[in-house]
């Protein structure tokens, strides 16, 4: 099986890219696209939905839902598997490490025959800042 081939750079997917990696925590594309234009691009919500979308399929943002089932997006190193610790009410975001977590999906693959398991783990909760106020 041959690699997709990668998207051509235009100065929307690199607009998109730029206000991305911008923002520490992740972020919807309508909130994406509200930064964009605030900042004066004249770019549509759905090349913004496009871009995400590729820079994710690339590995080049991450991906995941949030509670209510919003796709968010957030920069990331290409090629480095990870989790994230999300705190629900900020949004503040800790990349962290999962080894028991890798050595629990091998070991469930492995018991049901499977070889090769991808997952995706991440763990929704309040911060130390948000939980005292909450």
């Amino acid at each position: 099986m041959t690699a997709p081939a990668r998207k051509r750079n235009t100065w929307q997917r690199e607009a998109v890219r730029s206000a991305l990696g911008a923002d520490d925590g992740f972020v919807s594309a309508q909130g994406l696209h509200s930064t964009l234009r605030e900042s004066g691009s004249p770019i549509g919500l759905a090349t913004v939905y496009r871009a995400l979308a590729d820079l994710a399929t690339e590995g080049e943002a991450d991906s995941l839902q949030s509670p209510e089932g919003e796709s968010l997006y957030r920069a990331c190193t290409p090629g480095q598997h990870h989790h994230h610790l999300i705190c629900r009410n900020c949004g503040l975001t800790v990349e962290i490490e999962a080894d028991a977590v890798e050595r629990w999906a091998q070991s469930v693959a492995s018991e049901h025959g499977f070889t090769q398991p991808h997952h995706v783990v991440d763990v929704f909760g309040l911060c130390a800042t948000c939980s005292p106020a909450r």
